[in-house]
């Protein structure tokens, strides 16, 4: 019976190896923009002026927001914090508590590309399907950043919600 059940799951499995597409999902332009924008304005609202980078499911920036007074850094670091995210399939807040120094995954402070500083959050649709990740850095500390980029996401929410 063992048996019989490995062979038929095999068989389930090879059949999805069969086709040759892989189907995803990723945001519109024009919602990256509207994320990128409620971030941006979120933080403005509170005083602080930041940069926003909107990436798509493999981490290629669709927006990059900027402003007015924005440091020159906060392309690097918001770009660098959605990448994360979406790379590692995390926010890059909890991506720190679980890198810290002396932790097993403290390597992964050491790739080139990753941030695992806060303000970098996955984009996912209502089925849960991450579609993109977003980046916010230059406000006074990443939990702020955490907070812009989490409204730039609810500005979307009711659009990527099916």
């Amino acid at each position: 019976m063992t048996a019989g059940a490995l062979v038929l799951l095999g068989g389930s499995a090879l059949a999805d190896e069969d086709s040759a597409f892989v189907e995803f999902k990723v945001l519109k332009p024009e919602l990256a923009m509207t994320a990128a924008t409620a971030a941006l304005e979120y933080c403005r609202a509170g005083g602080y002026q930041v940069g926003v980078t909107v990436v798509d499911r493999f981490g290629v920036p669709q927006v990059f927001l900027r402003d007015r007074f924005a440091g020159a850094h906060v392309w690097e670091t918001a770009t660098r914090k959605a990448w994360t995210a979406v790379s590692f399939r995390s926010g890059t807040t909890e991506l720190d508590q679980a890198t810290k120094p002396g932790t097993l995954a403290e390597g992964i402070r050491h790739i080139t590309q990753a941030l695992p500083l806060g303000g970098g959050l996955m984009i996912e649709e209502g089925g849960g399907s991450l579609v993109g990740g977003i980046g916010v850095s230059g406000a006074p500390g990443p939990d702020i950043d955490d907070e812009c980029a989490q409204a730039g996401i609810d500005a979307i929410a009711d659009d990527i919600a099916f």
